[in-house]
């Protein structure tokens, strides 16, 4: 191993530049990466290559990941290219175990700069030691990867469905609060460690949807106990509600596997029983940004429980909704199931990179084949 600065092993570390929101669109040529990964798309790019990028703020700080090919990266991000001694990738699971959200507090401004990190010491091996991990761990995200692309394939079809059952030019004759009940959140005070535990009522937070790209959540960073959940206004939501962010930011969509309760940066709904979980769900995705443009506020924009209510909508036909269950029932078990494997995955290689880039594992000795045959 060979102890250097972050500086000295790269060709490029720097922070990428800020683009006009009107610029990203849900679809387009090239990525738009930001500190917490994909933004969207735009038709210009201002990257080429491989690189790690680093989250430079808010909850995004510290997080790395590995990025491949054309993109534009924000102001957000931080790119570090390896020099040619070094492999990009390589470097990139290197920093995802480093903590580097802990470097914060050294900068100058909230957030990580490029001198600090920088000035961070990384140790080594040797290049054909870097590119045997890469290739054993790669292994593993190829597999997540495929499993991720599969379920967007899933989430594709299930739109389209909608689409096609429920048009977006349909006369409105109704409201939201026709189809599902309403509920917010609340937060047990954070001044009373006996409100919150590892293993208790899962109780979700716009942050923790921030930190994933599942559709399905049971638990977020912070469970409360049966004490916490009495201390506050929250309340249970049942299996197959459908969750809504309504500030900080607002449109983040998911589906509760369990009961669960969240604070107070949602506006839930739970579905009536012949509506259904998969037309609520669908109906806050296509429609997220119309109700983020009803948001209110002064210190940043807020969908209220009342107005959240009376999001206008086409009150679909009963026996349209039964179709629809009907169909995309088999689609959210096996997306459900596809979330969970890769969160297994993912363990398995958090708990894998540490021991191979340490050496506790030798690398030269892991049979690929056999890995490669147990992820088929």
């Amino acid at each position: 191993m060979t102890r250097v600065r972050l500086g000295e092993i790269c060709e490029r570390l720097s922070s990428g530049k800020s683009i006009k929101a009107a610029e990203v669109q849900d679809s387009g040529t090239y990525p738009v990466i930001g500190g917490n990964g994909l933004r969207g798309y735009a038709e210009r790019y201002n990257f080429d290559g491989e690189c790690a990028v680093i989250g430079r703020q808010g909850a995004a700080c510290g997080n790395v990941r590995f990025h491949s090919g054309k993109a534009y990266m924000t102001e957000h991000a931080v790119v570090a290219v390896a020099n040619e001694s070094n492999d990009s990738h390589y470097l990139a699971y290197l920093l995802s175990i480093m903590s580097l959200g802990r470097l914060s507090a050294q900068s100058a401004q909230p957030g990580l700069s490029v001198k600090t990190l920088s000035k961070q010491e990384i140790d080594l091996p040797s290049l054909e030691k870097q590119r045997q991990v890469v290739e054993v761990i790669g292994s593993i995200d190829a597999k997540i990867g495929v499993n991720a692309k599969l379920n967007g394939y899933l989430e594709e079809l299930l739109l389209a469905k909608y689409d096609k059952l429920f048009p977006a030019n349909a006369d409105f004759t109704g409201i939201l609060s026709d189809v599902g009940t309403v509920i917010g959140g609340a937060t047990p005070s954070k001044k009373r460690s006996e409100y919150y535990c590892s293993n208790g009522i899962g109780w979700i937070t716009p942050r923790d949807l921030s930190n994933t790209s599942d559709k399905f959540i049971a638990h977020g960073a912070d469970d409360i106990t049966d004490e916490g959940y009495a201390s506050c206004s929250a309340k249970l939501l049942p299996k197959g509600s459908v969750l809504f962010s309504s500030r900080a930011p607002i449109g983040y969509v998911a589906i509760a596997t369990n009961e669960v309760a969240t604070n107070q940066g949602f506006k839930s709904v739970v579905p009536k029983e012949e509506i259904g979980t998969a037309f609520v769900y669908c109906f806050l995705v296509r429609n997220k940004q119309r109700i983020a443009d009803m948001g209110a506020g002064t210190t940043f924009p807020e969908v209220s429980g009342k107005m959240m209510r009376s999001v206008e909508l086409a009150v679909p036909e009963q026996s349209l909704c039964a179709e629809f269950d009907v169909f995309a029932e088999p689609i959210l078990k096996q997306q459900e199931t596809l979330e969970r494997e890769n969160r297994d995955l993912a363990a398995l290689r958090n708990a894998l990179l540490p021991k191979l880039m340490s050496g506790e594992i030798d690398v030269s000795k892991v049979d690929l084949t056999q890995l490669n045959s147990h992820l088929a």
